[in-house]
């Protein structure tokens, strides 16, 4: 399943000449996968009132063209990797009108505890982590 989420470049996102600037493309990491979670029926604040947190514990990015102030853009969000204690999503952001590849990368979370212990998902949390599973074996 690959959810797709599209947001429009803000100019408080660019430079002076109205390029986008690189950090914002984590940041839009983190809405292609709050929306992806929430497609899913998984919010997180639902994660957190049961005690799952999902830090970032690797990212990478690769730039590839740059986006402007006032594109649209297109996330497109994928679990790539599932295990009881971590979760990969692989992103793409691609320009709407023209569909160019803008970047991308991956994040790599780890579930843990608000005590920030890892927590083996398929033990403790079975269901979260089946509807999860069950999302990717699509």
């Amino acid at each position: 399943m690959i959810n797709e989420t599209i947001v429009r470049v803000r100019y408080a996102e660019t430079d002076q000449m109205g390029v986008v600037y690189h950090s914002n493309y984590i940041v839009w990491f983190e809405i292609g996968r709050t929306e992806f979670f929430r497609n899913i029926g998984l919010e997180y604040t639902e994660l957190e009132y049961n005690n799952i947190l999902v830090p970032v514990v690797d990212v990478r990015c690769t730039y590839k063209s740059s986006a402007k102030y006032d594109d649209e853009i297109i996330i497109k969000t994928k679990v790539t990797k599932l295990t009881p204690a971590r979760i990969q999503f692989d992103y793409e952001i691609v320009r709407k009108f023209d569909k160019e590849v803008l970047a991308n990368g991956y994040t790599v979370h780890a579930f843990a505890s608000k005590d920030l212990k890892i927590i083996n998902m398929k033990k403790n949390y079975k269901e979260v982590f089946d509807i999860i599973y069950d999302i990717i074996e699509k």
